[in-house]
């Protein structure tokens, strides 16, 4: 992806290369991410007249090897009527909607059409439909829209799967029996709700699932997928919901649940009644990840997820123009069983070659008792920006600390100090994996069973990290 920088906005040069970001527009959500064909298929929330939220669309993106990516026309559009909100895409390879034509495939997306408040109407969010037969060049809406209405102004973004009991669920029809499954929120009541359907068209109410867990804000964007636990070959299932605000580091946040789906009813194996934050399973520690989802039709049994790197707080302020807001780099997922006995998401990152991102460091940090090791990311420029990451062993756990970041008085929720705790039977050194990539910083502890995103906006590109001892155990 080789877009030029922008000519306006106070930090001129940044602009990540491996995180996608809009051209020249606003960018939220991931939405409708697939596998097709070669290709993998990113469409998002995009206004596609500004760089701020407003006349939501579904943007698109394709690409081959999930770092390079290429912005293609706006898929579905905002229209008079309604804006398209988050959703999915499946391709329905045995024509169950009737949509394709003799020789076709239809690519199907699942939005939530937001209706436009009126005088008298109050704006109904409803799930619909638009399709494409040309590999996702072109989408037309469904004639039949909406095709999942209750009349709520808060029943949205739906994630779509098929479930097959006779094989693993990647998302696709398969030859033997089985039913599409709907996943989507009630959003002000903190809910999932699971719909099934025959053929896209007609859906049929399941189940519920919470509140549970974090419930500080509305739930948004959740997902449901199977994951193999890698110490038993068990399957799990993992459920994703993204709640605004109630993040664990403030604001955005998304937290998972495992448990056991037979295609209808989703059970967490574990439901806490803590209201503490940090004894809930998160996917991110940081300010900047949210509403991450996963892609449908993935060969090979693999789970790649993508998340929006902002956070609701400030994402319409950041400084960067004409352009604003990045995903997430995408992160495979596995399941792993943990000390404690718990099940937890392990998340790994697609990286480009070096020669495309050079800045990713690798480092193994001390972390036992009495152990204190801050790793501090600067530019070449010798300015005072930085960003400082502080392994802690006598509290078990990793800071970030971006107060001095750069460019960070454009909202007062901005400069912020991030908690993480070090994985659980973590032993006297911990590894860490830190991508830097312009505005965006990743950062993967213990092999991924703990990550935080950053968003940062130095005067000059971060390229070094340092490590300071602050105190040791020997």
């Amino acid at each position: 992806m080789t877009f030029p920088p922008p000519s306006t906005g106070t930090v001129p040069s940044l602009r990540p290369v491996a995180h996608f970001t809009a051209r020249d527009t606003w960018l939220n959500d991931p939405n409708g991410l697939l596998f097709h064909d070669g290709t993998y298929h990113l469409f998002f929330q995009n206004n596609p007249q500004g760089s701020t939220w407003g006349e939501i669309s579904w943007g698109h993106a394709t690409s081959t090897d999930l770092v390079t990516w290429q912005e293609q026309d706006v898929a579905i559009w905002a229209t008079d009527d309604e804006m398209a909100f988050s959703g999915s895409a499946v391709v329905d390879s045995q024509n169950t909607s009737g949509l394709a034509g003799p020789g076709e495939t239809a690519l199907v997306a699942v939005y939530t059409s937001a209706a436009r408040p009126r005088a008298g109407s109050p704006g109904i969010q409803s799930q619909s439909l638009a399709y494409s037969v040309d590999s996702g060049a072109t989408w037309t809406r469904y004639a039949g829209n909406p095709v999942l209405d209750i009349g709520s102004t808060e029943f949205r973004d739906p994630k779509v799967f098929w479930f097959d009991a006779e094989t693993a669920a990647d998302g696709s029809p398969g030859e033997g029996q089985g039913h599409w499954v709907m996943v989507a929120v009630e959003a002000v009541d903190r809910r999932v709700v699971l719909y099934t359907s025959p053929d896209l068209l007609s859906w049929t109410y399941a189940s519920a699932f919470g509140p549970a867990h974090a419930t500080g804000g509305v739930w948004e964007c959740p997902d449901l997928f199977p994951l193999v636990v890698q110490e038993t070959g068990e399957t799990r299932w993992v459920l994703v919901v993204s709640l605004n605000p109630g993040g664990i580091a403030g604001g955005s946040g998304s937290q998972y649940f495992v448990g056991d789906f037979d295609g209808t009813t989703f059970v967490a194996e574990r439901l806490s009644t803590s209201t503490d934050p940090a004894d809930h399973d998160w996917l991110d520690y940081g300010r900047d990840y949210y509403a991450a989802v996963s892609f449908n039709h993935v060969p090979d049994g693999r789970r790649l997820m993508v998340g929006w790197a902002s956070n609701w707080e400030y994402a319409n302020e950041t400084p960067t123009a004409p352009w604003r807001s990045a995903m997430s780099l995408v992160r495979e997922v596995d399941l792993v069983l943990g000390a404690d006995g718990r099940h937890r998401v392990r998340q790994h990152p697609v990286l480009p070659p070096a020669e495309v991102l050079p800045g990713v460091f690798e480092l193994s940090v001390p972390c036992g008792a009495g152990d204190r090791t801050a790793l501090v990311l600067t530019g070449d420029d010798g300015g005072s920006d930085r960003l400082v990451l502080t392994v802690d062993g006598d509290e078990r756990s990793i800071t970030c600390d971006r107060t001095q970041s750069g460019a960070v008085d454009f909202h007062p929720a901005f400069p912020s100090v991030d908690w993480a705790p070090l994985p659980v039977g973590a032993d006297d050194v911990v590894d860490v994996v830190v991508v830097v990539d312009a505005t965006v910083v990743e950062v993967y502890v213990g092999g991924g069973l703990v990550t935080l995103t950053e968003q940062v906006f130095p005067s000059s590109p971060f390229t070094r990290l340092d490590r300071e001892v602050l105190s040791t155990a020997g």
